[in-house]
């Protein structure tokens, strides 16, 4: 067995572990859709849990399960003794565990060679449990003290343990996520809510969603296969690239970070396809006639939003969704002073959040900070753009092309830290383009202090702009 492992992975060109992890990750498919048929929500939930452990321990060992059970006993613990603190006790506590993880593995190094432990699924667990917590933490206060999100993810009864580990383990999903709530994960186990049957008929086949999501998976690895040979971290440091001007550089460096999102989509692509055939990716009905069923709940990626988003702003909305989501409803929103408007503030210790989640490596939390720097001037670039009337059309859609451009270079640009993660590496492929995607958005967040257009009077600035 250990040879016909050992064949396969080099045949594929991967590491056993990694192929181990691929055969689990990719058989969450089938362990999800039999969920469907297991009897009563206690059932449901008990066979949540122990699929979800037992698919752990045969991709990471047993190990990983005793890893994951610590910030899970620890949120529970919170939750039961400590419930008006239980939300930022659990973050702390969940954090400070993950970190703990991340300083002793030093994952990311794994992670550029090839290999793989549990660190990246204890990420996802580590959402969560704080949710979770938060959620609870949330059942306590006053309807008018809450947002709207905080409103209908709130929990007002504390979970049994068995619901609470079935959450967390649930259709493999804290192998690479998505994250979604504790509410939305009781409705759909008791057939509640949009889950509930109704005069629309039986519930809606997920198998063309399923489908679909893994015809994408497929195409996804198929070009990750073709590009990585060719664009990957080596070529980055090799004799070639030094060599090269500063236009081939930067070509270089942007067809590496496009390879490099590639099997980002591909790992995101089967973890929808598990939660969609599981009915738990079911987010409602359009508003067309005649309806049809929506599955975006487990979406985690907008390939295209990504590859042609015309503004930095829209990347959070696009790539990484779900996490997004959770920063923005856990970190982001929480921030903000009743009666205030969020800043640049609030913008960098979001975006520091997910550098330190991700691990303590340089080239994270330089990308991280890169992020925010990068969302900043493109804001100024929308303010721009909104203040230009409808009749000089000519010059807002240049505005459009110009923040396209520069969501393009910047991202890239930044990704290079993301992929090489050391603090050497990440400033002397900065360097070799003169910190074109560093110097870009703080020159505009200069003359955007400087150059303040007046507020456009016929349209109001989107939300998340």
């Amino acid at each position: 067995m250990a040879l016909e492992m050992e064949s396969m992975a080099s045949a594929i060109g991967v590491s056993v572990p990694v192929l181990r992890f691929l055969l689990c990750f990719v058989a969450t498919i089938p362990v999800s859709f039999t969920h469907r048929f297991v009897p009563s929500p206690f059932g449901k939930h008990l066979y949540a849990a122990l699929s979800g452990a037992f698919l752990s321990y045969l991709s990471f060992g047993f190990s990983s399960n005793l890893h994951f059970l610590v910030p899970m006993v620890l949120g529970y613990l919170s939750m039961v003794l400590f419930r008006p603190y239980c939300g930022i006790l659990t973050f702390l506590l969940g954090f400070g565990y993950l970190i703990g993880c991340h300083v002793y593995y030093m994952s990311g190094d794994a992670w550029k060679e090839g290999g793989i432990d549990a660190t990246g699924a204890l990420m996802v667990l580590t959402l969560k449990v704080i949710s979770c917590a938060m959620s609870y933490n949330d059942g306590l206060l006053k309807e008018e003290e809450l947002r709207e999100a905080q409103k209908k993810n709130r929990l007002i009864e504390l979970p049994s343990f068995t619901e609470y580990v079935g959450y967390c383990l649930c259709c493999g999903s804290h192998f690479a996520g998505p994250v979604f709530e504790m509410k939305d994960y009781f409705e759909w186990t008791e057939r509640k809510g949009i889950w509930a049957p109704t005069e629309k008929g039986p519930a809606p086949s997920p198998f063309g969603a399923t489908i679909q999501a893994l015809l994408q998976a497929t195409v996804c690895m198929a070009l990750y296969l073709y590009l990585i040979p060719q664009y990957n971290i080596p070529g980055l440091n090799g004799p070639a690239y030094q060599g090269w001007g500063f236009w081939k550089r930067l070509g270089y460096q942007y067809m590496s970070g496009f390879t490099a999102r590639w099997k980002y989509y591909f790992i995101w692509s089967i973890s929808e396809a598990a939660v969609i055939i599981s009915g738990l990716g079911f987010s409602g009905w359009t508003d067309t006639s005649p309806t049809k069923p929506k599955w975006d709940r487990a979406k985690n990626v907008d390939i295209l939003g990504v590859e042609f988003a015309k503004s930095s702003v829209q990347l959070p909305l696009v790539w990484n969704i779900q996490v997004s989501t959770w920063l923005r409803h856990y970190v982001y929103d929480r921030l903000v002073q009743k009666g205030k408007k969020p800043g640049f503030f609030q913008l960098l210790a979001t975006q520091t959040t997910s550098a330190v989640w991700h691990g303590l490596y340089p080239g994270y939390i330089i990308f991280f900070v890169q992020s925010a720097l990068m969302i900043a001037g493109s804001r100024v670039l929308y303010r721009w753009q909104q203040a230009i009337p409808s009749s000089m059309n000519v010059v807002k859609n240049l505005l459009v092309f110009i923040s396209f451009a520069y969501t393009v270079l910047v991202l890239n640009y930044s990704a290079v830290g993301f992929m090489v993660l050391t603090l050497q590496e990440t400033l002397a492929l900065y360097g070799s383009v003169y910190y074109i995607g560093t110097i870009a958005p703080i020159v505009l967040i200069l003359l955007g202090n400087m150059i303040k257009p007046a507020k456009p009077s016929r349209s109001k600035a989107r939300k998340e702009q």
